[in-house]
């Protein structure tokens, strides 16, 4: 076990809950509100995309308790799957953690942390004056050069030990809280015009942007399979910024009472920030006119409503909490991403190296190794492409992660099980028949969203065959 070979428990149940919620707020909760307002068009829907993301998430969280506190080692995800099918479905998702899902998100709100910061120092917006080098195609600015020194830089900090990790994670995460707590607050009690009443006559008329020529919106009225269709894309925004809640298990060789406290922190921690996002979303519909929330400047809507909400000052708030947001999420990513590269290694299916922890009892060489992957993608500067290739493969991921508590509670009867499964076997199978559901429909309507990420899980059979050849050699 993880914890035998040299992990040290010094994470308690507040630091785990704080991982939760850290790694889950990045940058999207201040922008993906935009798309799904183009998508489904009224008040209603944005906030009933928010609660079913919100609903899913608790549900899998919930569920996930139960596999944390049979396996209460470092790993997750990548255990639960191997535990529960066999070693290739868990290296498929290891390979895909770090080839898409975890080092993508890393370089995704990176490169949204250089992006804000942008506001204060104008040679990081991301137009052709600022490149700084062009190969054919490819173009390199210096905001991405900048979300990679970020990533170095917390790479570095977290190779120092879980106790200097820890302090990024639980001071940035308890000031964004508070941040994002005083934003909504102060777009309900301290805005001149209120569009509430206006935006909610839309009510669950679901409508589609059409954007014309000179910037201006028109609603086409939609329903229907396409009604579906456009929820399932507006999903893989609200999805995407309540990912990484699952980061906690990875690390738990490093947890406290770790069969207590990884159930209760995925609990608290999801419970919390699905709160923050939908006051926040309401926050944006008491602020703003819908045309503005679907079509704000450069889809940056928290920064349209602190605008609002504060005058000019607004955007130099908005862009310094999204600073703060940023840096702790990235954070939590990087100190939990290792561990499952880690855990990979010590069953012979990842570089020997990674199995390895080093004096200050991290994996360190498993921190490098993910940086480098991450700050390649860094280099792609395409933010939505990023995110739109890691939903589908997470969610595909998520949905056999829960199948496997239906199966290990056939195939392992004998384990010991601390916590079992809120509402089992209803609220499990709930989530995985919304999981399907979003999946099939991205494939129908969305296909673009689903086959990068596809291919390169799939990429991880050969690779797989290879890793089993080697470690027989």
């Amino acid at each position: 076990m993880s914890e035998q070979n040299g992990f040290k428990p010094s994470l308690g149940l507040l630091d785990a809950t704080m991982l939760v919620a850290g790694s889950m707020i990045g940058s999207g909760i201040f922008i993906v509100g935009a798309d799904i307002t183009r998508n489904v068009g009224s008040a209603g829907w944005l906030i009933a995309v928010w609660l079913i993301t919100g609903f899913m998430t608790i549900s899998a969280a919930l569920s996930y308790g139960e596999l944390s506190a049979m396996y209460p080692k470092a790993g997750g995800q990548y255990v639960y799957l191997k535990e529960a099918y066999n070693p290739l479905v868990g290296f498929l998702y290891g390979w895909s953690f770090f080839s898409v899902i975890q080092t993508g998100t890393i370089a995704a709100v990176g490169v949204a942390f250089a992006k804000f910061a942008g506001y204060f120092f104008p040679a990081l917006n991301m137009q052709d004056q600022n490149i700084l080098i062009q190969i054919g195609s490819i173009k390199i600015y210096p905001a991405q050069l900048i979300a990679i020194a970020i990533v170095v830089l917390l790479t570095y900090v977290n190779t120092r030990g879980v106790k200097e990790g820890k302090l990024i994670q639980t001071t940035f995460t308890v000031s964004k809280l508070l941040a994002l707590f005083g934003l909504i607050l102060c777009g309900f009690l301290f805005v001149d015009t209120s569009y509430w009443s206006a935006n909610w006559e839309s009510g669950m008329i679901a409508q589609k942007a059409l954007l014309n020529e000179d910037g201006s919106i028109t609603w086409e009225s939609i329903g229907g399979i396409t009604l579906l269709g456009a929820i399932a894309a507006s999903m893989v925004g609200s999805i995407f910024s309540s990912d990484a809640w699952n980061n906690v298990t990875f690390i738990a060789g490093e947890i406290k009472n770790p069969k207590r406290n990884i159930g209760l922190s995925l609990f608290l921690g999801t419970l919390l920030v699905t709160i923050i996002y939908v006051s926040a979303n309401l926050m944006y519909l008491n602020v703003l006119p819908l045309n503005q929330i679907a079509k704000p400047e450069e889809d940056r809507l928290a920064v349209a409503a602190a605008s609002v909400i504060f005058g000019s000052a607004g955007r130099s708030i908005i862009a310094v909490l999204i600073m703060v947001s940023t840096f702790g999420c990235i954070n939590g990513l990087v100190m939990a991403g290792a561990r499952v590269y880690y855990t990979m290694a010590q069953d012979g299916l990842f570089f020997k190296q990674a199995a390895k922890l080093n004096g200050n009892a991290v994996p360190q060489w498993a921190l490098w190794s993910q940086a480098v992957v991450a700050s390649l993608l860094c280099l792609s500067g395409r933010y939505g492409e990023l995110l739109d290739m890691v939903s589908f493969v997470v969610v595909i991921f998520y949905v056999l992660t829960i199948i496997g508590i239906f199966i290990l509670r056939k195939k392992r009867p004998d384990i010991e099980r601390p916590y079992k499964a809120f509402g089992y076997p209803f609220l499990p199978f709930i989530y995985v028949l919304m999981g399907l559901s979003f999946c099939i429909l991205l494939v129908m309507f969305k296909p673009e969203y689903t086959w990068p990420g596809l291919i390169i899980t799939l990429l991880g059979v050969p690779l797989y065959f290879i890793a089993v050849r080697n470690k027989s050699n």
